[in-house]
């Protein structure tokens, strides 16, 4: 069957999507997905250390997300605009892209400032999207003083259909305990799930960490608006696939034991980064790889996600994995036993 964008429809209730996270990290719901019977289970995150053994290796994602939501004004109107911050383009010329909103109102040229003491100002330079702009900041401090600046003026970027402001605990939570390296404007939100506790049991079990960083930005999001799958675009990712991580990948591919992506940042790094002899390369790079049904996956051979959108890419990745119809029924599953969906949802394990 020729997957189109409206296979990927279901009806998600509005009192299911999680507006806040868990007290504990590893007290969401699991829902286990056997896709050799079809079967599902219904257990706690923390009881995942069931499903695996010695050998057995779990693939994270160690991106830090930045707080790239950003309010400015505009020159002259003083216009309240919404910044965020995608990607920095140069740093020594304090470029960056971002997108805006209300896009409307800014044009090349256009100065916003940010602060209430309009302490850092920039100015429009170009057009790049339909939504999004490449800023220049004005600043002539240090570089480091400026990210600081940047960080001291961003928040954290929630997600928009979370529509309460963010506080000190989305610092903590909408960040995984793992996080190293900064870059992402969301959150691979699988890791979240993840506590100190939960993984020394892990350890102690033999069951080996291999980090990843892929920098999440929001062509992972964004909406597809094509029915034909295939004519759909990703935006490219940065990532880096490190030798230790390479090594224990392969490892546990040789003896046959369990390579599991936490999350579909990590299933789609994965799986751009695979050797001819089906192992996986280290590497750094940009994927814009789009995985959607069907697709044969070489590396990793069990996967943990959250319960995603309609419609979304994430959600057809999740199906490219467990199959499409098991995928939907799973769904089905989860709405009927309530579980919460999306980034500070419960999770599923595909095994």
């Amino acid at each position: 069957m020729k997957m189109k964008l409206s296979h990927f429809t279901y009806n998600l209730p509005k009192e299911l999507v999680a507006d806040r996270p868990t007290t504990h990290r590893d007290d969401s719901r699991l829902m286990i997905v056997h896709r050799e019977t079809g079967e599902f289970e219904h257990k706690m995150f923390h009881e995942i250390g069931d499903y695996f053994d010695d050998g057995d290796c779990l693939v994270l994602n160690n991106t830090k997300v930045f707080p790239a939501r950003m309010y400015g004004n505009k020159e002259k109107t003083g216009a309240k605009i919404e910044v965020f911050l995608l990607r920095e383009l140069n740093a020594e010329s304090r470029l960056w892209d971002v997108l805006v909103d209300p896009a409307r109102k800014i044009r090349i040229g256009n100065k916003l400032y940010f602060g209430d003491d309009d302490s850092l100002v920039a100015e429009v330079i170009d057009n790049t999207t339909s939504r999004g702009r490449t800023l220049r900041f004005l600043y002539d401090g240090s570089y480091e003083e400026f990210r600081a600046k940047l960080k001291e003026l961003g928040e954290t970027p929630l997600p928009k259909y979370i529509s309460r402001n963010p506080d000190e605990e989305d610092e903590e939570r909408y960040q995984s305990i793992f996080a190293k390296h900064e870059g992402a404007v969301a959150a691979p939100v699988a890791s979240l799930h993840f506590s100190k506790q939960l993984m020394k049991r892990l350890e102690i079990k033999g069951v080996d960490f291999a980090e990843l960083t892929m920098h999440v930005g929001l062509g992972t999001f964004r909406p597809v608006e094509v029915e034909d799958l295939s004519k759909h675009k990703m935006d490219s990712e940065q990532f880096f696939i490190y030798e230790d991580t390479a090594k224990y990948v392969n490892k546990a591919i040789d003896a046959r034991k369990k390579v599991c992506a936490v999350g579909t940042t990590c299933l789609r790094t994965l799986e751009s980064s695979v050797s001819t002899d089906g192992h996986l390369n280290p590497q750094k790079g940009w994927t814009n790889k789009f995985i959607f049904p069907p697709y044969e996956f070489t590396i990793p051979n069990c996967m943990i996600t959250n319960l995603h959108a309609p419609q979304s890419t994430l959600l057809m990745m999740t199906a490219a994995f467990a199959g499409y119809d098991l995928t939907m029924k799973a769904y089905k599953e989860a709405i009927k036993e309530k579980y919460r969906f999306m980034s500070y949802g419960d999770a599923m394990l595909i095994l």
